[in-house]
C-alpha cells in the first residue's frame, strides 16, 4: 500500500467503532483534505502496519454512519466511503474526500488544512488566506475583459497551437482538436472570448495592460557597495508570460557569463548561472504569483549572489521548511499549459532540480525567505568547493544515482559531514526514520559511512571513496573520533591546566561542535579523568 501523505491517511477501526470512536478527529482529517486536494482516508489499518488484519468484517452500516456523522460535525465536505477487500484480504473502509470548492470547516467554527501528512490547523489571518485562494472561479477563467476570440495577437495564437501540437507532452487525442476547441481544452477561451488566461497569453499589449497584474519584470545589477549599475526592464506588456521566459534569459548579459576550472590537461566552463535553474526560478515566479495582487518581479544581481523576489506570499500550506515536499499550484490552469509546453518540470520536481543542480556545481543550496508581501529565492553565484563538481559527476557515472541520492551526496562532500539532525533539517524532513529513502542506498554502496546512533549518527563521504574518485578535499577534524577526541582534549588541559571550554574548544579546533565538545567534556569528568572547579561560564577544568 501507498505510505501515508499528503492524500492519504489511514486509521484504526476503533475511531469509528465503539466507546474508543472518536467522530471529531476524523471530522478534522476529512476538513483537511477537503480545504487541500483531496484525499483518502483508509480505515481499519492498526497504527504501524501497512494492511488490514486479515479476519477483518466492517460493520454493513457504519459506511451510512460516517456519511451522517460527518455531515453534522462538519461545512462544506463531502465523503464517499465505501468497503473493500485489503491486501491482507480483510475488509478496510475507503473513505474517499473530494476537494471543496468553498472553504470547509467544523461546526464549531474550526479550520484544517492538509500539509504532507499532517492535518495543521488553520488560525487567525491564515482562515484568510486560505478562503482566498479557495473563490469558487479560479482568476484564470474569468473573463474580466470580455475579448472576442477574434481580437487575439494571430503572431502569439499561431506560435502557442504549433508549440502545443508539436510538444511530446500533449495527449495525440488532444493535438487532433481544433484551433478552438484547443483554447477551450487549455481555458484560454470560453464562448469566443479570452478569459484572462487568454488575455496573459494571446492578447495585444493594450489588452494585457488593461488586465492589471500582468507581470512586469525588473533587472537591476548592483555592485560591492551595493549601488545600482544597471537597469533592463521589460514592462510595455508586448511579450506575453512565455516569451518573458526567453527574453529574460537571453538579455542579462550576466547569464552568458562563465567560470574555468582545471580538469586535468584541459579546462572545463561552468556557468555563473545554470540555464535550467535560471529558467526553473523564472517559470516559478510567473506560474505561482497570485495574479489579483499588484507587484513587479525583481531580479537582483548582485557580485556573490542572484535574488528573484515574486509579489506575494506562497501558496497556502507551502512555506520554506517544507517546499521540497509538499506542492500546491496557485494557478492551476497556467501551471498545466506551462507544463505541457515544456517550459516546467512535472508536478512538485521543479525545486529538487533546482536543489540537485546547484548542489552538483559546489553551490550552496538555494535560501528561500518568505514575508508578508513577498517571497524571495537567494542563489549563489560564487562556487564553494569546485572539487564537488567532478566527484558528483564519477559517482553519478559510477553509480548512476536518484536524484535524491545526488541531492544527499553533494550535502554531506560540501559539508565534511553532518549528523541525522543537521541531515534531516537541511533536507527538509519531519522524522530521522525518513532519511532511509535519501541515504539507504549511498551507504550499501559505501559511497557514505555513519558513525554513532539515532540522531547523534554522523554521516560523511567514506574517505577511500574519496580517494579512489580523486576528490580533493581538506583534511578536518569534524569526523575524529570519540575516544580520539576525548585524548586530544587530555592533552590540551595537560598543558593548559584551568582552562574553560572555550578556549580549549578554539585550541582543539573550532570545526568540532561546541556540543561534541561539552559532551566529551562531560564524559571525562564522570569518568574520573578531570575535574571541573567553579559553574556556567566560571567552570575551569584541569587533570584530576
Amino acid at each position: 500500500m501507498t505510505l501515508e501523505g499528503q492524500e492519504l491517511d489511514r486509521k484504526s477501526l476503533r475511531m469509528v467503532v465503539g466507546k474508543t470512536a472518536d467522530w471529531n478527529e476524523l471530522a478534522k482529517d476529512c476538513v483537511a483534505f477537503a480545504n487541500a486536494k483531496g484525499g483518502m482516508l483508509l480505515i481499519g489499518i492498526e497504527d504501524g502496519a501497512s494492511h488490514p488484519p486479515p479476519d477483518q468484517v466492517i460493520p454493513e452500516e457504519l459506511p451510512d454512519a460516517i456519511r451522517k456523522r460527518i455531515g453534522e460535525l462538519t461545512v462544506n465536505v463531502a465523503v464517499h466511503p465505501s468497503i473493500r477487500v485489503g491486501d491482507g484480504e480483510g475488509q478496510v473502509l475507503e473513505v474517499k474526500v473530494p476537494r471543496s470548492s468553498a472553504v470547509a470547516s467544523t461546526t464549531d467554527g474550526r479550520y484544517f488544512l492538509r500539509i504532507g501528512d499532517c492535518s495543521t490547523p488553520v488560525t487567525g489571518d491564515e482562515v484568510l488566506r486560505l478562503a482566498s485562494d479557495r473563490s469558487a472561479v479560479s482568476w484564470e477563467t474569468h473573463r474580466s475583459l470580455d475579448v472576442p476570440v477574434g481580437l487575439a495577437d494571430p503572431r502569439k495564437l499561431n506560435a502557442l497551437l504549433v508549440a502545443l501540437r508539436s510538444s511530446d507532452r500533449v495527449k495525440p487525442s488532444v493535438k487532433e482538436k481544433s484551433d478552438d476547441e484547443l483554447l477551450v481544452h487549455y481555458c484560454l477561451a470560453h464562448e469566443g472570448r479570452l478569459t484572462n488566461l487568454g488575455v496573459l497569453c494571446l492578447g495585444l499589449p493594450l489588452h494585457r495592460a488593461q488586465l492589471g497584474t500582468s507581470p512586469v519584470i525588473q533587472a537591476i545589477k548592483f555592485d560591492e557597495r551595493d549601488q545600482k549599475i544597471n537597469k533592463l526592464v521589460w514592462d510595455d506588456h508586448t511579450l506575453n508570460p512565455i516569451e518573458l521566459v526567453e527574453a529574460v534569459w537571453a538579455e542579462i548579459p550576466d547569464f552568458r557569463e562563465s567560470y574555468e576550472l582545471p580538469d586535468g590537461l584541459y579546462r572545463q566552463q561552468v556557468p555563473a548561472y545554470d540555464e535550467i535553474v535560471i529558467r526553473e526560478l523564472l517559470v516559478n515566479a510567473l506560474v505561482h504569483r497570485p495574479y489579483t495582487q499588484r507587484g513587479d518581479i525583481f531580479i537582483n544581481l548582485r557580485p556573490g549572489q542572484m535574488d528573484i523576489v515574486n509579489p506575494g506570499s506562497l501558496p497556502f500550506g507551502v512555506t520554506p521548511q517544507n517546499v521540497l515536499h509538499t506542492t500546491v499550484r496557485r494557478n492551476e490552469q497556467m501551471a498545466r499549459l506551462f507544463h505541457d509546453l515544456q517550459l516546467m518540470e512535472r508536478e512538485g520536481s521543479g525545486f529538487d532540480k533546482i536543489y540537485e543542480i546547484l548542489l552538483s556545481q559546489g553551490r550552496p543550496a538555494p535560501a528561500l525567505l518568505e514575508t508578508h508581501d513577498r517571497v524571495q529565492v537567494c542563489i549563489s553565484r560564487r562556487i564553494a568547493r569546485p572539487e564537488v563538481i567532478d566527484f558528483i559527476a564519477k559517482a553519478d557515472q559510477a553509480f548512476q544515482l536518484s536524484q535524491r541520492e545526488r541531492i544527499a551526496l553533494a550535502l554531506l562532500a560540501q559539508s565534511d559531514g553532518m549528523t541525522a539532525r543537521e541531515l534531516m533539517r537541511a533536507l527538509e524532513l519531519d522524522a530521522v526514520d525518513a532519511l532511509q529513502a535519501w541515504i539507504k542506498r549511498l551507504m550499501n554502496i559505501e559511497l557514505v559511512r555513519s558513525a554513532g546512533k539515532t540522531q547523534a549518527t554522523r554521516y560523511f563521504v567514506d574517505p577511500s571513496m574519496l580517494k579512489s574518485l580523486d576528490f580533493v578535499g581538506t583534511t578536518t577534524l569534524q569526523r575524529i573520533e570519540p575516544h580520539r577526541l576525548m585524548a586530544l582534549l587530555m592533552e590540551d588541559i595537560k598543558r593548559y591546566p584551568a582552562s574553560a571550554i572555550g578556549d580549549i574548544h578554539e585550541r582543539v579546533g573550532l570545526e568540532i561542535p561546541r556540543s561534541r565538545i561539552r559532551r566529551s567534556m562531560q564524559q571525562l569528568v564522570q569518568e574520573g579523568r578531570i575535574v571541573a572547579a567553579g559553574q556556567r561560564k566560571g567552570t575551569r577544568y584541569s587533570l584530576a
